[in-house]
């Protein structure tokens, strides 16, 4: 039912439930159980009233014909979309019966459970089932498919701080956008970046594409991709070398300045140039003009980890205020992921203590080789994976060596079930369909993880059909299964109390729940923008207390953040992590791999400005304001292929292939081709960007490898 946190001028509170920074506080408006529109929230400090092109007109969502509301059953081929309604009480009692089949047979660990940003809410988001499959002894799906890497970096530079708060961007004089689009994934934040930019500060986007942010900067440094790593070790080697270092703040609030020197004297700016493509001359003046504009901030999109060498090139990154005291100042540091400080009760979310010892961990973004075998050779993992269960995700579209998942997910002996909205290129291939409630229909906390709010979501209107929400569906399956333990029945209202801990003062001094409720916003940290810089003073949440450019967690400790699977300080080999920053090279791209002669552009996949990765790829108003898949390419690799703008092309490699559009551009360099990521395979006849991505790891905390790609392009038959 809704909940009855109306505001006196219309509507309810709402919040946006998707994988973005912003996290828009919203308003419901709804009549006869309909929702018949959404607004911003104006009275919210970050936000302030404005929602995006995706979000804008979320009733569309919500009241779309094409929604899934009852339980279905497969009554075709797998992926062939024949399905045929049954009850909820049907459903539930075969999925009881299958997994109970499977665990007499196989052992717990054949049931799989994979979920992630769909819903990124903490109620429903990806880890709202992970006390179920934990008490269930299921495999431990981790979860590294974003931010992994760079939260581990960052954590091994500065420790579980806050960072950088967004706000306070309006207070800088020196900002560097790197590789975030932040007029396309972060739009509120360009408030304040906007407002520091009138009071004359520089604004600098790193990025291999002119993307609308890179456009509105005034600089924009088209860097070769995958070599962030090494344009962030010249500007310390510049910073050093001509003295620009704050040596007071670095002699009392870092570790390791020697070795940092020397290894930074690897690093000149002429090196850097032939690896980045960058002007020598511009990396110096970047270096110089960062270091003497205090305070400096720098905000790095997520997209900064994923090619082979984006864990360190955070590490060095990360170190650069380091060496210039910028987190003295407010606005003044490294925005990476605040939510490091946020009052969770991450055990009352998760229930760790729940995991059997030795229960096996399969990492998603190699959810193909889970289910085939990492290679034709090489089985998959014993006990097999008998039953996928998929919610908050539609891996088709977004996990990688497409051909392969979908080879896997047509596997008659996989038992497949698949929590959704809409028949999604995953759902296709579900066996049992379970119909998921939308965030107007069900009640929700939003931890912003782009600035320090809370944000509360009432549901505005009654689910729709017989869909239900994640807390709803999991208390459903835990009667099924015989879970006695009272908190597999707890309501929404009581997750949401032992969900974070009310009684700290940050959040008691503002009215605590009740506040955030009707409000609909708390504060996490307790200083305002203008007074934000909690390291004036050193204090950094690191076991030496101070900035490590030598990293004590590396040498030897763990990765300790609540948000992600603790994983040991090493690479996928099993060779340690070195302690200090440096550069590694891209993979596949780099230009002496085998097979850059027949597959010789780079791709990347960034976000597309209408989507939030799927999804709103199948509704009319984002299909409109997108289009067909895009790729696009420079005019002299485009000529040299006789591709014409807006002919349809193929884009392949040894993993498989896509097709999209040509948009012949000089936004992207030569030897680059851009496509979006988003666009649904079953669209675009049958494949998209993931096809060509391989599950190879990036460098540090299992990342992904999305920009360490090569392809040819070429005109489609």
């Amino acid at each position: 039912m809704p909940d009855s946190n109306a505001l006196a001028n219309g509507g309810v509170i709402g919040a946006c439930p998707h994988d973005c920074s912003d996290n828009c506080s919203m308003i419901w408006e709804s009549r006869d159980d309909a929702l018949i529109s959404v607004r911003g929230n104006p009275d919210h400090p970050y936000t302030r009233g404005g929602l995006c092109v995706k979000v804008a007109h979320f009733e569309e969502r919500v009241m779309s014909e094409d929604r899934i509301l009852y339980p279905l059953k497969r009554t075709g081929t797998k992926g062939s979309g024949a399905f045929e309604r049954i009850s909820w009480s049907d459903a539930i009692s075969e999925i009881g019966s299958r997994w109970r089949g499977i665990i007499d047979k196989h052992g717990a660990e054949a049931i799989l459970p994979y979920a992630y940003m769909g819903n990124a809410g903490t109620l429903n988001g990806p880890w709202s089932g992970d006390p179920f499959f934990n008490r269930l002894g299921a495999s431990i799906s981790e979860k590294t498919f974003c931010d992994s890497g760079a939260a581990t970096a960052y954590l091994m530079t500065v420790g579980p701080c806050a960072g950088l708060d967004t706000e306070s961007f309006a207070h800088s004089k020196y900002i560097i956008l790197w590789a975030c689009n932040t007029l396309s994934t972060s739009l509120h934040h360009w408030h304040f970046i906007a407002e520091a930019q009138k009071q004359g500060a520089k604004v600098v986007v790193i990025d291999p594409v002119r993307s609308r942010t890179a456009a509105k900067a005034d600089w924009h440094l088209p860097i070769r991709p995958g070599t962030d790593g090494m344009l962030a070790m010249a500007m310390i080697n510049v910073i050093i070398s001509e003295g620009l270092c704050d040596d007071d703040f670095v002699a009392r609030h870092t570790t390791g300045i020697d070795e940092l020197t020397q290894r930074a004297a690897e690093y000149s700016p002429e090196v850097a140039a032939e690896a980045t493509g960058i002007d020598a001359a511009d990396i110096r003046q970047l270096a110089r003009e960062y270091a003497r504009s205090n305070p400096a901030a720098i905000r790095i999109g997520v997209a900064i980890e994923r090619h082979t060498g984006g864990g360190q090139a955070v590490r060095a990154i990360t170190c650069l205020p380091g060496l210039t005291g910028a987190w003295q100042q407010p606005g003044g540091g490294v925005y990476q992921l605040p939510v490091w400080v946020c009052p969770n009760r991450w055990e009352n979310i998760h229930r760790p203590d729940l995991i059997k010892p030795g229960t096996r961990v399969l990492n998603q973004w190699k959810l193909a080789d889970s289910l085939l075998g990492a290679a034709p050779e090489v089985a998959a993992p014993a006990p097999p994976i008998q039953s996928l269960f998929v919610y908050c995700a539609n891996p088709v579209v977004v996990a990688p060596e497409q051909q392969r998942l979908v080879q896997g997910l047509m596997r008659e002996d996989l038992f497949t079930v698949v929590h959704e909205q809409f028949m999604t290129d995953t759902a296709r291939y579900a066996d049992i369909i379970l119909p998921a409630a939308t965030a107007a229909e069900h009640s929700e906390v939003m931890v912003s993880w782009g600035s320090f709010y809370v944000n509360y979501n009432a549901a505005a209107i009654a689910p729709r059909g017989e869909a239900v929400s994640n807390t709803e569906m999991f208390r459903r399956l835990s009667a099924e299964m015989g879970f006695d333990d009272p908190f597999f029945q707890r309501s929404d209202d009581q997750i949401i109390e032992d969900s974070f801990d009310w009684t700290v003062p940050v959040f008691a001094e503002q009215g605590g729940l009740a506040t955030l409720k009707s409000r609909g916003y708390l504060r996490y940290v307790a200083d305002a923008p203008a007074d934000h810089a909690p390291h004036r003073d050193g204090n950094f949440p690191t076991p030496s207390g101070k900035v490590e450019f030598v990293s004590a967690m590396a040498a030897g400790g763990n990765m300790v953040g609540p948000v992600f699977r603790q994983g040991s300080m090493e690479h996928q080999d099993g060779s340690p992590i070195d302690p200090l920053p440096h550069y590694v090279a891209p993979q596949e791209t780099a230009a002496d791999h085998p097979q850059a002669k027949d597959y010789p552009l780079m791709m990347i996949s960034p976000k597309s400005h209408a989507l939030i990765n799927s999804q709103y790829a199948n509704l009319p108003r984002q299909q409109k304001h997108i289009g067909e898949q895009q790729v696009q390419i420079h005019p002299d690799d485009a000529a040299s292929r006789h591709i014409a703008d807006g002919e349809r092309v193929t884009v392949a490699n040894q993993r498989g292939s896509f097709s999209g559009i040509a948009v012949v551009t000089d936004a992207v360099q030569p030897g680059l081709v851009a496509a979006p990521m988003g666009y649904w395979a079953s669209a675009n006849e049958g494949s998209s960007v993931a096809a060509v991505n391989s599950s190879r790891f990036a460098d540090i905390g299992r990342a992904p490898t999305f920009s360490d790609t090569r392809v040819q392009v070429q005109r489609a038959e």
